[in-house]
């Protein structure tokens, strides 16, 4: 075992860029299987996880001069119930073997995390190689991925709508405005700046088109990106801001109905398309997809959106964290009748209690409190249960980004 004292943890640079790709690429052989299990191409998932140096926050553990462990961080921007959150994107998450085990990663995690506390970063966001690694280490489950088939016989007809579609550069302006509209209204999703955009589009193929579907008033409401190989129609993406924009970007995948056999897709909210369209003996499946966690409990309550109510509220609960001494401990959350909320250390005596994981998913909307009370996921009485129910609004997180 190589001895702690020789190693060192310092910031990864342009310097250590060979060094950082040969340790992504062989820790993700490593991996193999599990990035198998996740529905992902092993050589999509290692070009995706080769991040701009300078423009992520990277640290790593040397021996001498070389980098045997690291993690990244992008600095990134989420909508949460219609609030802006600074949001430190986990990625390029590596040790080589025979350093394992000496608990590199644990304190790396914790740096980073550290770190984006003091950028304010109050939430991270991540894609697990390892769900149950990433839950031992804080972060929760908060979005699935739902693949769909639709043959061409199940293809919607065509809806009559005020608007219409035009087949765009997948790059152009009106893409990233049509996003644009719909990430400020649409709970989880990334408000995309250059670099998430680069990430979105840094591995897609020549062969990926547009299709942008325009308001009667000629405001971009919502596109498709997709390209067509033997005949298959493949969806990367589909957003739309109202049933209108929907139903004509549906037209224009219907139009191809002599060109194709089938279409197949991935929807990144809780929507199930099989219930929109008439013939709904459709092939879907679902998988989980993005992690979060709450990096600071007292800034990200800060900031969130409680539900408006006629009395204030009052829980006081015990959190656990696994990494973060700050998340750790008795806590007074209180809510005012306007929905703000503020949390504070507390002294008072009680039995409520919930971990840092279950208090982001329930907090994210991906899990209901009912839920999450009846499988022994929170502590609390029934009164307690009402309280946070009726605190927080119901919407899943959409999240169609990779990183």
């Amino acid at each position: 075992m190589h001895r702690k004292q020789n190693l060192k943890m310092k910031k990864v640079d342009l310097s250590h860029l060979e060094q950082y790709s040969r340790l992504l690429r062989y820790v993700f052989q490593v991996t193999h299987k599990e990035l198998m299990k996740s529905g992902w191409d092993e050589e999509e998932i290692v070009r995706a996880k080769s991040p701009v140096l300078e423009q992520a926050d990277v640290i790593g553990w040397f021996d001498g001069d070389e980098l045997i462990s690291q993690v990244a961080t992008y600095p990134f921007q989420v909508r949460i119930f219609s609030q802006t959150y600074d949001m430190g994107g986990v990625t390029g998450v590596g040790t080589f073997p025979e350093y394992s085990g000496q608990g590199l990663m644990n304190r790396l995690l914790l740096q980073a995390l550290t770190n984006m506390r003091e950028r304010n970063q109050s939430i991270s966001y991540l894609y697990p190689y390892s769900i149950p690694y990433y839950r031992r280490k804080g972060w929760e489950i908060i979005s699935d991925k739902i693949v769909f088939e639709v043959q061409d016989y199940q293809l919607p007809k065509n809806r009559p709508v005020p608007g219409d579609v035009s087949r765009v550069d997948p790059e152009s302006e009106d893409v990233i405005r049509a996003y644009e509209r719909y990430s400020l209204i649409t709970h989880g999703a990334m408000l995309r700046n250059d670099l998430a955009w680069s990430e979105y589009w840094r591995w897609d193929s020549d062969d990926l088109m547009a299709a942008v579907y325009y308001s009667e008033d000629g405001e971009p409401s919502g596109y498709i990106l997709y390209w067509i190989e033997d005949e298959v129609f493949h969806v990367k993406d589909m957003i739309f801001i109202d049933e209108e924009a929907r139903s004509g970007l549906w037209n224009f995948i219907s139009a191809h109905f002599s060109m194709i056999s089938k279409v197949t897709g991935n929807i990144h909210t809780d929507e199930q398309l099989s219930f929109l369209l008439e013939d709904a003996d459709i092939k879907e499946s679902i998988s989980p997809y993005y992690m979060a966690r709450i990096v600071d409990i007292e800034q990200f309550i800060a900031k969130y959106p409680f539900k408006p109510d006629i009395t204030e509220r009052e829980w006081t609960f015990t959190l656990n964290d696994p990494l973060l001494s700050w998340n750790q401990g008795t806590f007074t959350l209180q809510i005012d009748k306007n929905g703000k909320g503020s949390i504070t250390r507390s002294t008072k005596q009680n039995e409520d209690s919930i971990s840092i994981q279950t208090m982001t998913t329930m907090l994210l909307g991906y899990k209901r409190p009912e839920y999450l009370r009846k499988i022994g996921r929170i502590k609390c009485a029934p009164e307690t249960l009402d309280l946070l129910e009726d605190a927080i609004e119901q919407h899943t997180p959409y999240f169609s980004d990779f990183f």
